[in-house]
């Protein structure tokens, strides 16, 4: 694909999805997108709070706080939530066990949503694992990309909620397959059924063969955008036409993909 055909602003997506360990933050300022979410990663990678102000200065901020971290705990430790500057906006997750110590995995995942939800009305809640527990605690949904998303998300709105709707897509602005599997192979296997219909121990990069191949070929364009921006504006076009509010673009390849 030709440089000129890769610009991320003809795609459609609105938010830039970060992760401190791949980055300096401060190149959210680069970045097309009115918006950027950042990932949690672990307290050794929390960004500074004088940080997060110049980009909300001129950005919209959204950042991932896990119910169940010490520091971020609504029921215990929550000292880490009045560092947050006031132009910052929350995402609240469950939290992913790589980022957790062995107690903080152990801590009760719904009161600590609910009360959350409480003291931050307006914050995005992170559905992953908990589908049921964030759909009873209310607020805008935020959801990974996944071969059901358009009926999941179809069937929310023909059941009435009228909540705000945002997914999370890993995004390769590539048509050339060795790279995207090198992208975003490994985090489709994860996925369960990928997980379950890949041979035991085949590759799920770039040097799958064969029947894992032919999986990981197909199954990458249910859990992440593909391809040119005019491909990728299309797929949005079509989650949006279902109930999808917002579109948060993880750049699997590296921020450069998406810095004009």
């Amino acid at each position: 694909m030709l440089a000129g055909e890769r610009s991320v602003s003809k795609t459609g997506i609105s938010v830039a999805a970060l992760k401190p360990k791949e980055c300096s933050l401060k190149r959210a300022l680069e970045l097309p997108m009115p918006a950027v979410a950042i990932d949690y990663e672990g307290q050794d990678y929390l960004p500074d709070p004088d940080i997060l102000r110049e980009i909300a200065a001129e950005k919209t901020v959204y950042l991932t706080t896990p119910v169940r971290a010490d520091g971020f705990d609504p029921l215990g430790d929550d000292h880490l939530v009045e560092t947050i500057p006031e132009t910052v906006n929350r995402i609240l997750v469950a939290g992913h066990g790589a980022y957790l110590t062995e107690t903080e995995a152990e801590k009760a995942i719904a009161p600590r949503i609910g009360a959350a939800r409480n003291s931050a009305p307006d914050a995005w809640l992170g559905t992953e694992g908990i589908e049921r527990i964030a759909l009873a605690a209310g607020g805008p949904q935020y959801e990974l990309l996944s071969r059901s998303t358009r009926r999941d998300v179809r069937a929310l709105r023909a059941a009435g909620f009228t909540g705000e709707v945002a997914v999370y897509a890993p995004t390769v602005l590539t048509d050339d397959e060795d790279e995207i599997l090198d992208a975003v192979g490994p985090y489709t296997a994860r996925r369960g059924p990928v997980r379950r219909a890949l041979p035991e121990g085949a590759e799920t990069d770039r040097n799958a063969t064969g029947r894992a191949r032919e999986v990981l070929s197909k199954a990458v364009r249910d859990y992440a955008l593909i391809g040119t921006p005019t491909d990728i504006h299309k797929q949005i076009e079509m989650l949006s036409d279902v109930g999808v509010d917002t579109v948060v673009g993880y750049p699997a390849r590296g921020i450069f993909e998406f810095c004009e």
